[in-house]
């Protein structure tokens, strides 16, 4: 039996071919492409709850929150992502003109899900690190209410604060923003394991 080499592509290549067939996401890793799938009701409502939330307090600053439609693109790691949330205050750098690509988020939210999880905390983590800009990598979990924030250090370490308390805010220094965990989770509905 033969085994057929995985094809591999550019990251333009990859972009191209993304930009074309619009009613699919991709996301790009190395010369890879793999497939992303749905959300559930339960992300939809956290991704919507923290835009909303971190839109409102951005009223009036140079700040800019993105939701899971942006792509990021990471040099270092020669990846191209859609996280769920993206926040940047400042200057905004993109790939190239059509602006669907951005280089410098200083925050970056992703949702967990059981089948992400591992990947999310893991090598996922692990290519977003590789982005010069990017200062707090928060997780939140959708099974129950629990939010992980990872703030960089000056030593280019990584600081984890957990938050579970419905009366705790996170505080987001990178934007200037809190995020008050009843107002991610409101609306959310914890399914019994």
């Amino acid at each position: 039996m033969t085994v057929r080499p995985k094809p591999h592509y550019s990251f333009d290549a990859y972009l191209d071919t993304e930009r074309a067939e619009s009613d699919l996401r991709h996301e790009y890793l190395d010369g890879e492409v793999f497939a992303m799938t749905g959300a559930t009701e339960s992300h939809n409502i956290i991704v919507m709850n923290i835009s909303g939330e971190l839109r409102i307090q951005m009223k009036g600053r140079p700040c800019f929150v993105y939701t899971n439609d942006m792509r990021v693109r990471i040099e270092g790691a020669d990846a191209g992502k859609y996280p769920d949330v993206t926040a940047l205050c400042g200057e905004r750098l993109f790939y190239d003109q059509r602006r669907d690509v951005l280089l410098n988020p200083s925050l970056i939210v992703e949702v967990l899900s059981e089948s992400t999880e591992a990947y999310d905390r893991g090598e996922k983590f692990a290519v977003y690190r590789r982005l010069p800009s990017l200062r707090e990598y928060l997780l939140i979990s959708q099974r129950r209410m629990r939010a992980e924030l990872f703030v960089r250090q000056g030593d280019g370490g990584w600081l984890l604060t957990e938050y579970s308390d419905p009366m705790e805010s996170v505080p987001l220094a990178s934007i200037d923003c809190r995020l008050s965990l009843a107002e991610v989770y409101d609306k959310v509905e914890f399914q019994s394991d």
